[in-house]
């Protein structure tokens, strides 16, 4: 598997398509880029050269914890560097969930780099405000308390870190427990001071000054309610909205290998918008 150094760091990546058009994908959560492969793929076969990478802290990419900004924040910058380096800026840069957060912050923070957005399953609401800093913060916090690094080496989702690449065992048992559990309770804040949003962790003035073309298709479960898609549409001037046929399910989430039956037509979704601003320039 090929590695980029961004900004200190040894980022995985993986590039679909050989030309045409620069996409960058990016999963939910903190998933690997698998996850949005099988979609990228079908874009790819459109006439696209699509970018995936493992962020920062996920996957094979290095771990490397701060606490100076939100962990979506930091990983747009990574790729805005990553994108830099292949020479693929401008680019259309999109993704669900988390990765449609990190895609909004790419397009606030880098405009002039951003060609479009392409975003699926916007987070946002109580329930999500609720749920995602449990996920992603307080469950290692208590483990590190508890049992210290090796006890966050046994977490699920450390475990499948270790698995994506052995050497991050020896990168978090250098740590020491109480650096961990300070940056992941800064983190947290910084998470939580944005989780009541109307989108999650974008301000409306952020997204009212997104001026990149921009199509949604809104997810349909708890954590990803249509109302805070909806509410994106309303914030992002000029964006599209696209729905998928999908009945919402009052689930704690759908996992995104769900939508497979679909991924034809997100990819067609997306690149109908992507033709109309190629056109347009």
């Amino acid at each position: 598997m090929p590695y980029a150094t961004v900004r200190s760091v040894q980022i995985n990546y993986k590039i679909l398509g050989t030309e045409g058009p620069w996409v960058a994908l990016t999963p939910g959560g903190r998933r690997e880029y698998k996850e949005v492969e099988d979609l990228a793929t079908r874009v790819a076969a459109k006439g696209y050269r699509v970018m995936l990478h493992d962020r920062r802290n996920v996957g094979a990419s290095d771990i490397s914890l701060s606490a100076e900004d939100t962990e979506e924040a930091v990983w747009s910058d990574d790729l805005h560097e990553l994108l830099k380096q292949h020479d693929a800026l401008p680019a259309f840069v999109g993704g669900s969930s988390s990765g449609a957060r990190t895609s909004m912050l790419f397009g606030v923070r880098h405009p002039e780099a951003t060609r479009g957005l392409l975003l699926m399953r916007v987070t946002g609401g109580a329930f999500a405000a609720g749920r995602l800093p449990e996920n992603y913060y307080d469950q290692f916090i208590r483990a590190a308390e508890e049992g210290g690094m090796a006890a966050v080496c046994e977490t699920e989702a450390y475990a499948d870190r270790i698995a994506a690449k052995a050497e991050h065992r020896d990168t978090l048992m250098a740590m020491d427990p109480s650096e961990f559990i300070a940056i992941l309770k800064r983190l947290r804040e910084l998470f939580v001071a944005g989780a009541n949003m109307s989108v999650m962790g974008m301000t409306d003035e952020e997204l009212n000054g997104i001026n990149a073309p921009t199509i949604i298709i809104p997810g349909n479960d708890n954590t990803h309610a249509s109302e805070s898609a909806g509410n994106a549409h309303k914030l992002i001037p000029g964006s599209e909205w696209h729905e998928l046929p999908l009945s919402f399910e009052d689930v704690d989430v759908v996992g995104f290998e769900e939508w497979e039956p679909h991924y034809n037509e997100i990819a067609e979704t997306f690149d109908s918008c992507m033709q109309k601003v190629i056109a347009g320039e």
